[in-house]
């Protein structure tokens, strides 16, 4: 039998959401054969490398800019362009060396580098676009790659061909018990209700400043309630006032029991923890909420212009388990639209047990699952 074996480069990074779908689909592929090897191309970014150090996964991170229109940025990716290429193309021929190769692109900046010296090394190319509006790279990517998958369902008629599947959820994403079990596990009351609080791997410092707003003004409504809040590192979710220590003393102050950080790695068992959640709607925040079937509120990341983010969570508030709210930036106003939405949520069980059921009768996360039987299947 040949020692050859099949080589899957993962390209993308920045955040974690274009890092975790790749794990996940790394997983299933080391569950559905024992002779294949994984290798992530990422950006420089320093939570790329904690999260993929963290992961125990081969990585290289290559020094990879987002295409811009403003003079600056437009020349600092035309000019690392060409040596982010080759870089690419040194990792694909160190590992053609150990067995066939596939080029995953993930979407976002990393990936058309990537799928640029993929071409050029005539290795197959697949892409996963996790965003319900593709943005240029995956749109750049797509015309270059034999196959196209799309986690979310796509905004534009132009996707439509793109092969839909079922989100996509790492393992450390999915909880491992019940609510019970769960908050058992974190160190909390098993018994008491769970608030989760997140901005996802960067954080959302609006969503912080509308918490520690809340619990300010509304201490009494969260009374018998326990949080958790991942406020993200304090360079950008939190910082200054709406930093971890800031946002555990309102939580302290407020009389709820709470454990803030800025980034959690068992996520299954705090998704698994919350009986309601607040968050930004990036796709893989939608998809853990999908996995474990938590009512939620989500507040689109408000700094694009179309609110694109919005879109990944339409078709969970569409099944009634969700609700979409814009996300104000102003605390106040915030407070007064989706923080009323989430006070009513607190109060009402039979409406939170009512939109649990809805996310489950969606159907299974198993998108990683078919991405990685289609990648075994090319070979």
């Amino acid at each position: 039998m040949s020692d050859k074996r099949l080589q899957v480069i993962f390209a993308g990074g920045g955040t974690g959401g274009h890092l975790y779908p790749a794990i996940a689909i790394s997983e299933q592929l080391g569950d559905l054969s024992d002779r294949v090897d994984c290798h992530f191309v990422c950006s420089t970014r320093p939570l790329d490398a904690k999260l993929l150090t963290e992961e125990e996964v081969a990585f290289t991170p290559v020094a990879a800019r987002p295409f811009a229109l403003s003079p600056l940025l437009l020349a600092q990716f035309v000019r690392t362009w060409p040596a982010v290429v080759r870089q690419c193309r040194r990792v694909i021929e160190q590992l053609r060396d150990r067995g066939p190769v596939v080029m995953v692109a993930m979407g976002g900046f990393v990936s058309a580098p990537a799928a640029a010296a993929a071409r050029k090394a005539r290795v197959p190319l697949v892409l996963v676009n996790l965003d319900a509006t593709p943005g240029k790279a995956n749109r750049w990517v797509a015309k270059r790659s034999r196959s196209v998958f799309t986690a979310a369902e796509p905004a534009h008629q132009s996707f439509a061909h793109w092969q839909r599947i079922r989100p996509i959820v790492r393992w450390a994403a999915i909880a491992d018990g019940d609510r019970a079990f769960c908050r058992r596990e974190l160190g909390l009351d098993p018994d008491k209700p769970l608030l989760l609080v997140t901005g996802a791997s960067q954080g959302a410092r609006s969503i912080n400043a509308l918490m520690v707003r809340m619990l300010q003004t509304h201490p009494s409504r969260f009374m018998g309630w326990q949080a958790i809040h991942q406020c993200g590192p304090a360079t950008l979710g939190g910082g200054g006032e709406f930093d971890e220590k800031a946002i555990a003393a309102a939580y302290h102050k407020a009389g709820v029991p709470a454990i803030v950080r800025p980034l959690f790695r068992e996520m299954g068992r705090v998704w698994g923890a919350a009986d309601v959640a607040i968050s930004r709607c990036g796709a893989g925040s939608v998809a853990e909420a999908w996995a474990n079937r938590v009512p939620s509120v989500f507040l689109p990341y408000p700094y694009h212009k179309d609110e694109h983010q919005r879109k990944n969570a339409i078709p969970l508030e569409r099944a009634g388990g969700a609700v979409i709210v814009k996300d104000h930036v102003d605390a106040a106003a915030n407070e007064a639209d989706a923080g009323a939405i989430l006070l009513d949520l607190l109060a009402e069980p039979e409406k939170r047990e009512a939109m649990r059921e809805k996310l489950r009768e969606l159907g299974p996360p198993d998108g990683a699952g078919e991405v990685a039987r289609a990648i075994l299947a090319m070979m």
